[in-house]
């Protein structure tokens, strides 16, 4: 738990190494370890663990411990590591169950997802675990054009991006997606936000979540900047690229730009604050363009390589 996590370590209590920052506060659960696809050109997460499911009766362990120190604290839970959808239906029910009969007063649970794993997952069994008490899915889309998917190795389309969101919120979840601005770099800024938005149009997801891309040692995309094979896209560009998405998404999200890696703090209700985050967006850039040291700041958070 990130709340007391110390006091749980001397008991070999087996923490998630990753979550949302939404989940800062939250009861942090490891159903399984790593990431079962961990091919993305731009991820260094999980690249030196083995993915593997957790044993059913070692969850349950560790919710016990965490019911002895914690009971009447926990409100909110987040499941880890990278997509505890891959269990089955059944442990997951079990698995929650043990959670909201051990925390009572828990009003979240959320887990980390991908999207394939959704699109095949049975309806019926998203069902169940949605009505175990799994609240909130986090997805990883980072970019709905075709040609990008295919050069980041994310290992679905746009195809099944679509019926994954479509088929999550059908089951009942609320569902959150991820962008990442800037990862079609310098060159292909205008066919990611377009691509983005048609995707995320088509699914209409309840959270639209921007990151901005920084590479990170330790995954492809760094060692292509480093080699010269990718120019990452300039502050100017990103900020384009989140105006264009923004000018092009109809949908009934809430977009919100809660990272540090973010060049501008870009929160609200689509479609109602469209209009304040894009005039936002114009201030910056005219900014951008008689401040040199703003300039300098942004350019700054190209090297954060500790996210």
């Amino acid at each position: 738990m990130t709340l007391g996590r110390f006091g749980l370590r001397k008991r070999d209590y087996d923490f998630p190494p990753f979550r949302p920052p939404s989940e800062a506060n939250s009861l942090l659960l490891r159903v399984t370890r790593g990431c079962p696809w961990n091919r993305c050109t731009f991820c260094s997460m999980y690249k030196t663990m083995k993915f593997e499911r957790r044993d059913l009766e070692e969850v349950l362990e560790d919710i016990s411990m965490a019911r002895e120190l914690y009971s009447d604290r926990v409100q909110t839970v987040f499941i880890g590591d990278s997509n505890s959808l891959v269990l089955k239906a059944d442990e997951l029910v079990r698995i929650l169950n043990a959670l909201y009969s051990s925390f009572p007063h828990i009003e979240r649970v959320t887990s980390y997802a991908r999207a394939r794993t959704i699109a095949k997952k049975p309806i019926e069994d998203l069902r169940k675990i949605y009505e175990a008490g799994l609240n909130r899915l986090h997805v990883g889309l980072e970019t709905g054009d075709r040609e990008l998917l295919k050069e980041i190795d994310k290992g679905a389309t746009p195809e099944e991006l679509i019926e994954a969101g479509k088929k999550a919120k059908q089951a009942g979840f609320e569902y959150s997606l991820y962008v990442l601005l800037g990862i079609g770099g310098e060159e292909k800024w205008e066919q990611h936000a377009r691509g983005t938005a048609d995707v995320l149009n088509q699914i209409d997801p309840h959270f639209i979540r921007v990151r901005t891309f920084v590479p990170q040692p330790n995954s492809s995309l760094y060692d292509a900047m480093e080699e010269g094979r990718f120019q990452p896209a300039s502050p100017e560009t990103i900020l384009k690229e989140t105006r264009l998405l923004l000018k092009e998404l109809e949908v009934t999200s809430q977009f919100m730009s809660d990272h540090i890696s973010n060049l501008v703090p870009l929160h609200g209700k689509l479609p109602e604050e469209k209009g304040k985050m894009i005039q936002l967006i114009d201030e910056v850039l005219k900014g951008l363009q008689d401040d040199v040291s703003l300039k300098e700041e942004m350019e700054a958070r190209r090297h954060l390589t500790n996210l």
